[in-house]
């Protein structure tokens, strides 16, 4: 345990998922933080909030078994060292985190373990951010709101989606870092056939241009926004299907998937219930309802259909279904 003077945190106690902080002064120790990654999103684009204003804002595509891991071991120095090197956002992310918590001076090494792939679509900035953010907090054994979570990670890459939320089905303002809604339920059951349509290479989403949505697609936010939350309430999969086809088709302006029709196509031929895409990145996603017969074969069978055409770096998962593996 590395001892790194006393720190003293105001008491702040707020139930489940609350930030729990404590008056007695104690020792920090070495702290572990995880964060999934996701596959895209079901929805992104901007959306009117409580304050009549519009904010750009998504339905994060959760991808819980794919995950980093932060390990933050504090020291008396206050510099953070990171493992890899070179990851400038989880190093200030791990400073701003110290910082909230009143302990100024304060440094640490911090190592990150993560299989995301890197620049697709996965969030793996976002989820190296989150991790350490909760290994830091774990060092000083604080546990902070997904609220604090989520406007530290903000502050320290620009811009952070929900993942801090685990699974839940929310529609998030990632610039902002905060709740436009939340659609009280889980996402229905589905399989999801996930791959990359460009072999380019990764994608570089902080030197993106922000899509400008002219006032047919904004009204079109608002529709896709009300099916989505009737799709969460109603346990309707292939309503949410809709609603990330269109929000995917709306992309298509603005970062293009290389033989997007042919998707369309093939999901059309097996019955899929819609695709989704990664708005920032090169991930596509083809959705099956979990509730129909054989649904895991189908994701199995539609995935070879898609190596026969080309298609590569597929995976098949589930999202709160049972009967596929992973792959």
């Amino acid at each position: 345990m590395a001892k790194i003077g006393t720190p003293r945190l105001t008491d702040s106690r707020n139930g489940k998922g609350g930030e729990i902080h404590t008056s007695v002064a104690r020792s920090l120790q070495t702290g572990v933080g995880r964060a999934i990654a996701h596959h895209g999103e079901f929805l992104q684009g901007v959306f009117e909030g409580e304050d009549g204003r519009l904010h750009r804002g998504l339905v994060t595509l959760p991808l819980v078994g794919c995950q980093a891991v932060a390990t933050f071991w504090p020291r008396e120095e206050g510099r953070i060292r990171t493992r890899p090197a070179k990851r400038s956002k989880a190093a200030r992310a791990a400073a701003m985190t110290i910082e909230h918590l009143g302990l100024a001076g304060t440094g640490g090494d911090l190592t990150i373990d993560s299989a995301i792939p890197v620049g697709h679509g996965y969030g793996s900035s976002t989820a190296d951010v989150v991790a350490t953010i909760r290994a830091v907090a774990a060092a000083a054994s604080t546990r902070l709101r997904q609220s604090t979570i989520c406007r530290l990670a903000v502050a320290a890459e620009g811009a952070s989606d929900a993942i801090a939320y685990g699974g839940d089905a929310l529609l998030f303002a990632h610039r902002e870092g905060r709740i436009l809604e939340h659609f009280g339920g889980d996402f229905p059951p589905l399989f999801v056939v996930g791959f990359r349509t460009d072999d380019s290479g990764p994608i570089d989403t902080l030197r993106l241009p922000r899509a400008r949505y002219n006032a047919e697609e904004i009204q079109l936010f608002r529709v896709m926004r009300g099916l989505a939350y009737r799709s969460i309430r109603e346990q309707d999969p292939r309503m949410l299907g809709r609603v990330a086809t269109m929000s995917a088709s709306i992309c298509q302006r603005h970062l293009p998937k290389p033989r997007f029709e042919t998707v369309l196509d093939i999901a059309q031929e097996y019955g899929a219930c819609g695709v989704q895409v990664a708005h920032s990145g090169t991930l596509v996603g083809i959705l099956l309802d979990a509730n129909q017969h054989a649904g895991g074969q189908s994701a199995v069978t539609m995935a070879n259909a898609l190596r026969e055409v080309g298609f590569r770096n597929l995976e098949t998962f589930a999202l709160n279904a049972e009967g596929i593996v992973a792959t």
